[in-house]
């Protein structure tokens, strides 16, 4: 008895493994014939826009490379890469409007501050440098270079105060300390920084 219920068990394991074999070679074939069935209707359904798409990925490519290539041509003329903008430090010093001369030549403007992740990365420089910012139209109407007006600031304790007269120009003064921003005379030489804003690089 216990011979005919150990060969009745393995015999039952056979059917069953052969069930299960079975079962998932039939789904790999309704898979591969489901891929082929829905790959024919999608290039059958419009073979006209297939070149095109084509045309747009290559299109693309060429603009990436492009792109990619102007990026590899800033970098080795001195600028550096930092969330969407290129940004120069000059390596001398000038008044605040030679500065901004010297960067729209360039082709970008002095640097505008819009975060405090902007901020630390430009006071990883270490250095007193001219930035966007100046009151020369209105005193006390500090507007950036491109005609906002300021919304996020880091002027050090009791600053901008004009205590050497005619300070019209914004500089960072302090770039061991987050609010490091001074107001200056504009004629004072310092350092400066460009920013080429919006830079794709994908």
């Amino acid at each position: 008895m216990d011979c005919e219920n150990g060969a009745d068990t393995s015999t039952r394991k056979r059917k069953l493994c052969r069930l299960v074999v079975l079962s998932f070679a039939l789904l790999c074939i309704l898979q591969a014939t489901l891929n082929i069935s829905l790959r024919l209707a999608f290039y059958s359904s419009d073979t006209t826009t297939t070149p095109d798409c084509e045309a747009i990925i290559k299109n693309l490519t060429k603009q990436q490379d492009m792109r990619m290539n102007e990026l590899a041509c800033y970098i080795q003329q001195g600028w550096i890469y930092f969330n969407h903008s290129l940004y120069y430090v000059s390596s001398n010093k000038n008044t605040w409007n030679d500065s901004r001369e010297d960067c729209l030549q360039r082709g970008a403007d002095l640097v505008i501050i819009n975060s405090r992740e902007e901020q630390n990365f430009i006071r990883e420089f270490k250095k007193r440098t001219w930035i966007g910012l100046t009151d020369a139209e209105k005193e006390q109407t500090w507007k950036w270079v491109d005609g906002t007006t300021l919304t996020i600031s880091f002027w050090d304790t009791d600053e901008p105060n004009g205590a050497g007269g005619d300070e019209d120009c914004g500089e960072i003064y302090f770039p061991e300390t987050e609010n490091s921003w001074n107001d200056e005379s504009c004629d004072t030489k310092n350092v400066w920084i460009c920013e080429k804003k919006n830079v794709e690089i994908i």
